[in-house]
């Protein structure tokens, strides 16, 4: 059963003022279910750290990992830099912390130097993980930690345009063979949806403009109306990134149910494409699955150093959805 955010924190709490926190936890959910705030609430409670500064440089005896290299993943010589951190005592008996985001993309030789503070953790100590994918955890992480999962947040819906990609990929998984071409058609259908949101951000974003215009013509010189159109392009594309990132992120969602599935979880975040992804779960084996959810790691890193978007899509698409 997953938890709210707050009864998640109230389950914590009450363990702490107990004394019977256990020395890791594996907090998971989907995005937006709170697995990063409900860890800097808890590292503040136990660490007497102001939340909001746990994930800054001002926070003390309080360490945190995430995918930081060329391949987004969490490396080995960043888990050795936490253990080593863990080792040393603390300057004013604070309890250390430890919080590794997004534990699912640990290297496997990461993983495996994570596992050997698992098992033996310092005195003093907690280590939190955060994971949207658990199920890509080996078994010998997942076994030494608590499970925290947290619910999705009741309040988020799928946009018009995620539930268009939904769909696309609905009518992908009633098809009987996954062929090369039906490949380039869901690459082809993303690339639409995405040059409609990039078609309305501008038409939005050219009337908030013309507005600016009409009511300061008079009163300003050619300067302003020259600065402001740089505003508005920088905003079309910062605000075109955030949704692209979105139907990125749908997809992951999309096949960590089908990984959910074909492990036995049943846990869906997606529970309108369950049918979907069930039909994808008996297609591949679990290692497929987990390939085709490095190759959208692959494209997310891709698109974020700004290869050629149409390109990205197309190669990742035709090596996920080409049988």
């Amino acid at each position: 059963m997953a938890f709210s955010r707050t009864d998640a924190l109230q389950y914590l709490r009450r363990a702490h003022e107990q004394n019977r926190l256990a020395h890791a936890y594996l907090i998971s959910g989907p995005s937006g279910s709170g697995k990063r705030a409900l860890a800097s609430e808890l590292a503040g409670l136990v660490n007497g750290t102001d939340p909001s500064e746990v994930f800054s440089a001002r926070a003390r005896e309080i360490f945190t990992a995430e995918p930081e290299s060329k391949s987004r993943r969490i490396v080995v010589e960043q888990v050795r830099a936490l253990a080593h951190a863990l080792q040393l005592r603390s300057s004013d008996g604070r309890r250390k912390v430890v919080i590794v985001s997004e534990a699912d993309r640990l290297q496997p030789q990461a993983a495996n130097a994570f596992l050997k503070t698992l098992e033996e953790p310092p005195n003093n100590s907690l280590l939190l993980l955060l994971s949207a994918m658990p199920e890509v955890l080996p078994d010998t992480v997942l076994s030494r930690c608590i499970p925290i999962p947290l619910a999705a947040d009741d309040d988020k819906k799928a946009d018009e345009h995620e539930t268009q990609l939904i769909d696309l990929l609905g009518n992908a998984a009633q098809e009987k063979t996954w062929s090369v071409q039906q490949a380039y058609r869901l690459a082809q259908g993303l690339q639409q949806l995405l040059g409609s949101i990039r078609e309305e951000i501008k038409a939005g974003n050219a009337e908030a403009m013309k507005r600016e215009e009409a009511h300061y013509r008079n009163s300003t010189d050619g300067a302003w109306l020259e600065a402001r159109e740089d505003y508005y392009k920088a905003l079309n594309e910062s605000l075109y990134l955030q949704q692209r990132a979105k139907l990125v992120e749908t997809l992951f969602v999309w096949w960590s149910d089908v990984l959910r599935t074909g492990s036995g979880v049943a846990r869906r975040d997606l529970p309108a494409a369950t049918k979907a992804t069930d039909v994808v779960s008996k297609r591949f084996t679990i290692p497929e699955i987990l390939r085709r959810i490095r190759v959208l790691e692959e494209l997310r890193d891709h698109l974020g150093r700004n290869i050629q978007e149409a390109l990205a899509i197309e190669v990742a698409f035709l090596r996920i959805f080409a049988s």
